[in-house]
């Protein structure tokens, strides 16, 4: 005998309806949603802060420059003569020097440590690397200008010489094949304060880039694998397209890193207040450099220029960070990591 059981038929003229399901989120997991909302919220207030006390500290200076502010190459505050156009130049161009030789270093580090290196000296090359990054910036300074750049005078001038064509790479007042040029022409240059910066935001960038080289999907390595791809292929057509975000990141904050800094830029170059594009050339500056050299003999109205400079470099790293979010929020890897 077989008993069936009636099937509940809803009330005549009642529509269905999805019985609705209550979250309850536990005390722990309130704390930590409390916890992480109150610490983005320090964070922006902090950066809300900073950006308003440098732009009260600096409207006296910018009431009376104005736009020559931009503009000016001379820094003469006190007779009213100043602006940022030679820093924000060097700035940009020893950036963009560091730039030019961290990411590839950066980048085939971190390709080499996921994809190459064996299991037992991977933990030791990731140790290494992260503590390059907590090595003081005055001891890169130190390296850059009493070693690296009487070493390198050589490379300075080879490249002078064969592409002094470039405007970037000619030094003025030198013949490009004069042996007997002097070797001071060649220091103290946006060059070697590039590459002392380089090695300094290598570790950032290489971080963020391990990090999401690490992540990419297993699946897609198998399955390229599987289809006859090569070590080489599996990295070109997986591994990079997945971590382009991480790749962007990483440079990027390693761009803000080289915005910024000031000890080792400062030992370097030798100051000038001109905007200088030859890079080979001795000479050049940055708004860092710039405060560490005028802070501490200053005026009153010295010191709201000096204020001035610190907010156009402020506001330039919140830009470049904001566009790089949004081309790694575009990417896979930086999706994925926001979901």
């Amino acid at each position: 005998m077989t008993i069936t059981a009636p099937v509940p038929t809803p009330a005549s003229g009642a529509p269905d309806q999805p019985r609705p399901i209550k979250r309850s989120a536990g005390l722990p997991d309130q704390l930590f949603r409390g916890i992480a909302r109150g610490s983005g919220g320090v964070v922006l207030v902090i950066m809300l802060l900073v950006g308003v006390f440098l732009g009260y500290r600096a409207w006296e200076a910018l009431r009376v420059a104005k736009g020559s502010f931009i503009t000016t190459s001379a820094w003469e505050p006190d007779s009213h003569h100043f602006g940022i156009a030679a820093v924000i130049t060097g700035t940009v161009l020893i950036g963009l020097v560091a730039i030019f030789f961290a990411l590839p270093l950066a980048m085939g580090t971190a390709l080499y440590i996921t994809e190459y290196a064996p299991r037992r000296i991977r933990r030791t090359m990731v140790s290494l690397i992260d503590l390059m990054a907590a090595v003081p910036s005055v001891v890169y300074g130190l390296w850059g200008a009493f070693y690296l750049q009487f070493h390198i005078v050589g490379l300075s001038r080879w490249i002078s010489t064969y592409f002094s064509w470039i405007p970037i790479f000619k030094v003025n007042g030198v013949e490009p094949n004069d042996p007997l040029a002097p070797a001071t022409v060649y220091t103290s240059s946006t060059f070697i304060a590039g590459i002392v910066v380089a090695l300094m935001v290598t570790p950032i960038a290489c971080s963020v880039m391990r990090e999401t080289f690490f992540q990419a999907p297993a699946g897609e390595r198998e399955g390229a694998y599987a289809l006859g791809a090569t070590r080489w292929g599996v990295i070109k057509t997986v591994v990079l397209p997945f971590g382009r975000g991480g790749v962007i990141g990483g440079t990027m904050l390693g761009l803000g890193r080289a915005l910024g800094e000031t000890i080792a830029v400062y030992m370097i170059i030798s100051p000038a207040f001109v905007i200088q594009p030859r890079i080979l050339e001795n000479g050049t500056n940055s708004v860092s450099s710039l405060i560490a050299l005028r802070y501490g003999s200053a005026s009153n109205f010295g010191m709201s220029a000096l204020m001035a400079a610190g907010l156009a470099l402020f506001l330039m790293t919140l830009v470049v960070n904001f566009v790089a979010s949004s081309i790694v929020a575009r990417s896979r890897s930086g999706a994925g990591t926001e979901a």
